[in-house]
């Protein structure tokens, strides 16, 4: 769950998160997040009971390891070959 601060209408800064499952809260520093999240967005069409509506969420690592594990059928990986400074 994200957290924001409205310093004006124009910009928000992001003031917390946390970890939707076990509500840790992940650490924060001038706007930028000192450990990854896994973030899930996912916007429900027709055919749907959730029709319109927008669903988002966020894991800390050890949730999303405790999720994943549970699959039938395992995530697919790739190694990212260059990372931007």
């Amino acid at each position: 769950m994200r957290v924001y601060e409205n310093a004006n209408k124009k910009t928000r800064e992001l003031k917390a998160v946390y970890c939707n499952k076990c509500k840790k809260e992940i650490k924060i520093t001038r706007g930028i997040l000192m450990e990854d999240v896994y973030h899930g967005e996912k916007e429900w069409g027709f055919f749907s009971d959730k029709d319109g509506e927008i669903h988002g969420f966020d894991l800390c690592e050890e949730c999303y390891d405790e999720f994943i594990s549970q699959f039938q059928i395992p995530v697919q990986t790739k190694k990212k070959k260059e990372f931007l400074a």
